[in-house]
């Protein structure tokens, strides 16, 4: 069983939902706290092991590949005024030469063509599939975790409410295995009252490298675009899929509600602000 070295993150979307801030600003670089959530992702991953990221960028998408190089001229200045501090936080969130790839995905497809565009640079070896608008805190370990244990494919899952079901992809539940269960259906965005279970499907995915032939013969699903979850599904007949029941909070920063309360956690957790923007919020809260 192979090592899971490699992480693919499309980061292509458009961001309409925060327009007119992604205008100009890619969504993954919108800060939560003072960090980009592209930022948070790659973290989350390096912290489970990962050691080559592959972006699959779009157009207008220039400024990631900027933010994971080196900027000479700041880190000039920042030495000529003695910046200590922060020289030494940007050498430790920057990825060594060669750790990062950028692939282009020339029209928006969908998440399952996003991820084929990434096939060469993947190569025949399982890898990780890490969606940048959701953001966690050791997910990525817990699925190493469980593909350590299992093999085969892993998707992260958490529970939502019944009548919310239609919104996102669900699996069907089959034998359990404490944290993680094995997966036996998978239905993209159901209608309302017939999905299988209220697990959904969380952003967080390890994949064998079979699921490229699959996604290069994958006809357009639901709104017109090649869906992951369909290569998945047929995957499904040759090879073992769990789902492994995250266990923390998913903040979707693709929503505007979900954005904030990223911001607002984030910063609790601090222990440079936690404690003065807790007073802050609750001052402003007593306002009300």
């Amino acid at each position: 069983m192979k090592r899971i070295r490699k992480a693919v993150l499309p980061v292509a979307g458009l961001g309409t939902r925060f327009l007119p801030a992604t205008k100009a600003v890619p969504k993954e670089m919108l800060c939560v706290v003072d960090r980009p959530v592209v930022q948070h992702v790659v973290d989350e991953a390096r912290a489970a092991g990962i050691e080559h990221f592959i972006f699959v960028t779009g157009r207008n998408k220039a400024v990631i590949e900027d933010h994971f190089d080196i900027a000479y001229e700041l880190n000039r200045t920042l030495e000529a005024r003695g910046k200590t501090k922060e020289l030494e936080l940007l050498a430790k969130d920057q990825p060594q030469a060669g750790q990062t790839s950028f692939t282009r995905q020339q029209e928006p497809l969908g998440l399952g063509h996003a991820l084929w565009c990434a096939r060469e640079l993947v190569g025949d070896e399982p890898f990780a599939v890490i969606l940048p608008d959701m953001l966690s805190r050791g997910s990525m370990e817990q699925m190493i975790a469980a593909y350590e244990k299992h093999g085969g494919n892993i998707i992260a899952v958490e529970q939502v409410p019944d009548d919310q079901t239609h919104q996102y992809g669900i699996v069907s539940v089959g034998q359990e295995f404490g944290q993680t269960f094995e997966i036996t259906g998978m239905v993209e965005k159901p209608p309302k009252g017939t999905a299988p279970s209220n697990y959904i499907i969380s952003g967080r995915y390890i994949l064998q490298p079979e699921i490229f032939d699959l996604l290069s013969t994958q006809e357009r699903g639901a709104g017109n675009e090649i869906q992951l979850t369909d290569s998945m599904i047929r995957l499904m007949k040759e090879q073992r899929f769990f789902g492994m029941k995250y266990e923390g909070k998913t903040y979707d920063t693709g929503s505007k509600i979900g954005f904030l309360m990223a911001n607002v956690a984030y910063a609790l957790e601090r222990e440079d602000l936690g404690s003065a923007f807790r007073e802050e919020l609750e001052a402003f809260l007593r306002q009300k």
